[in-house]
Formats: C-alpha cells, structure tokens, sequence
C-alpha cells in the first residue's frame, strides 16, 4: 500500500474512532475498532520506511508505536486502563527518545529542554491539584519522558537532521495532545475533546513515524 492511500486510510480510521464519542455518533464499537487500526496503519508506514537509516533508530521508532497501539487498547477503558496506559506511552515516549538519541546525543542542544522544561512544569502547575495522590507520581515520572522526547526531537530539528521539522512537529503536537487529555480528565471536561486530542495525537505519530528516510529499510 502506498503511502498517499496509507494516510487516507489511517485519517478516515481515525476519523470513525473520533466520532464514536457520545458527542458525536455516540457508538463506543467505532473506537474499539477503528481506534486501534489507526495506530496499526501508522506502524504500517514506519515498517515501509527506513531505507539508509540506522536499524537500531528504525527499530526502537517501531518499539515505540507498538507501545502506543498497547495503550491505545488500554485507554479503551478510560479508569481501568488509565495507568496501564499512561505506562504503555511511558515506555513508548523512551523508546522514541532512544531512537533519536542514535542521531544526536542526549540534550545535545539545551535550548529545547529548557523551553520544554518550562512547559511542562506550567502544564503539572495548572493540573497538579487535581491529579489523585496515588497517580501523582506516575504523572511525574510520564511528563519528565513526555517532555525529553519533545525536546530531543527538536534537538534533531536545529541540528539540521534530515526531515527533523516534521519531527519536532510531531513531538509538540504529543505534549498537546496529552496537554488537552491532562485537563480533560483532571481539570474540566473539554469541549468536542476526543476531536482535539486525538486529532493531535494521531497527527503526531504520523510525524514520527515519517521522520524515517522514504524507501523500505533492507
């Protein structure tokens, strides 16, 4: 499948998953199958890319979408799954640290994790109060890997990495979309939500995922 039919299909999958909210459609079936395919697709394009890439930069971005596809199917179940989750995208926000940390070192530029930095320390400041004690440190430990994929992947980006804007694209537009998803559950319930953080979320994978070089790694 090419990669034009490839991004059809991934946006119209997440479109149905989107509209499965009682906002919307209000059918909870379109998430459980929809929701899952979308991740499956952008799997999907991160196995056809690759080609002069490290294999160990291509494997540990598959490392990481197979670690979201895992919470996305957690998240199914927002209260009983929200931890199994929030640690699924934990692992999933590493593995994508280790992949583009095989380009650059770690906090090879500082700029971006300070900037980052300041972000995520606003972002915990406005929701803290409203984190459960039991999940605060979890929350923590989440934002501090949250925000050095982030940053590292705009460490790429002013290094002059190939395709390393798309990168740091997709990197901010994760720290949004767990931004909206924070506040939507610790703070006030946001309008059309599941419009705004998955749009953001699913946009932001297809980042990462096409920061790979085009072509089918050998």
């Amino acid at each position: 499948m090419n990669t034009r039919l490839l991004a059809l299909a991934t946006a119209v999958s997440a479109a149905l998953a989107i509209v499965a909210a009682p906002w919307a459609l209000g059918q909870a079936w379109l998430a459980f199958v929809f929701k899952p395919l979308a991740t499956v697709l952008v799997i999907v394009v991160a196995l056809g890319r690759g080609a002069g890439d490290a294999p160990a930069m291509r494997r540990w971005v598959v490392v990481g979408l197979v670690c979201s596809l895992a919470g996305d199917v957690a998240l199914l179940w927002p209260v009983q799954g929200f931890l199994p989750g929030l640690v699924s995208f934990l692992l999933a926000h590493l593995a994508y640290l280790v992949a583009f940390t095989r380009v650059q070192g770690f906090a090879a530029r500082r700029g971006p994790f300070v900037a980052y930095a300041l972000v995520a320390g606003g972002i915990l400041a406005l929701l803290w109060p409203g984190v459960p004690a039991p999940l605060r440190g979890p929350v923590l430990v989440y934002v501090l890997a949250l925000a050095s994929m982030a940053a590292q992947a705009a460490v790429l980006w002013r290094a002059g990495v190939p395709r390393g804007g798309v990168l740091a694209l997709g990197g901010a537009l994760f720290v949004l979309s767990d931004a909206l998803l924070a506040t939507n559950r610790f703070a006030a319930p946001l309008p059309l939500a599941s419009l705004w953080i998955l749009a953001s979320y699913w946009t932001a994978q297809w980042c990462i995922a096409s920061w790979l070089a085009p072509g089918r790694a050998r």
